[in-house]
This record gives C-alpha cells, structure tokens and sequence, in this order.
C-alpha cells in the first residue's frame, strides 16, 4: 500500500497529514497557509510526490444536518481540481467535528493559545485521516 495523504482544506490554511507506509496510523505533518489556489494546489501536488503518496482524503465539512454548505461545496471543488491535477484517487470524508476535537486535545495538553493555532489543523487533518484509515481495515474476529 502506498503512502495516503490526509488533508483539512480550511480558508485560511490547509493542515496536511501523512499515513505511515502501512496505512494504519496518520501523523500530523505541516500546515500550508492558503495562497491563490493554483498555488495551493501546486504545493499540495509537490507534497503527495514527494511523499509519493496514492491517493488523498479530503475533509467535507457538512452541517451538523450533514448538509453541503459553502464551505463542503468549495473542498468538493478542491477535491475535483486535485483528482484532475494529481491523477490520483481523492476521498471525501465527513469532518465535522475533527477541528473540535483537535482543539479539545490541545486544551487538554495544556498547549498555548499560540501553539494550538500552528497546530490545529494539521491535528485536524491527521484525524481527518485516521478517520479513514479505520474505515479501510477490513473488519477482525478474535473468535
């Protein structure tokens, strides 16, 4: 199996994970500060080869009704535009809840203000994919 990378595809910023080689574990590897988006495509293209990922997961952020808004809409285009330009598979996988969750973490880390902000959401995206990576396991039976 080949490297997945995991990405929350925010306004402001777009955290980034990577899986292990496995695919088991996600871990949080760096955040890119949004630019225009040819050029935010084009590094998250240079990541995915460098790391010679397989395919990509991109958080959908529904409403709490699991509705697309704004924001679900504009990471579906992404999606779109990154399948296009990579040529490989991209995923859309329900992030609700993953930035609360990452916050909650960091808080509970007693991690900074300053801190939690650099980190959050590539803590967002490594859950983003994890996420994934639990739903691609094929189910066990210990009995």
């Amino acid at each position: 199996m080949r490297r997945v990378v995991g990405l929350d595809w925010g306004t402001r910023r777009i955290g980034v994970a990577l899986s292990d080689p496995l695919g088991l574990t996600a871990q949080p590897l760096t955040v890119l500060e949004r630019q225009a988006e040819a050029k935010d495509l084009e590094a998250v293209a240079a990541l995915v080869a460098e790391h010679e990922a397989g395919s990509v997961v991109l958080g959908l952020p529904l409403s709490l009704r699991g509705e697309r808004g704004p924001a679900a809409q504009a990471a579906a285009r992404a999606a779109a535009q990154l399948q296009e330009r990579l040529g490989l598979p991209v995923h859309l996988v329900d992030e609700r809840f993953t930035t609360a969750q990452s916050e909650r973490v960091l808080l509970a880390a007693d991690v900074s203000r300053r801190k939690r902000r650099a980190v959050k959401d590539q803590m967002a995206a490594q859950l983003i994919l994890q996420a994934y990576l639990d739903r691609q396991r094929p189910m066990t039976s210990d009995g």
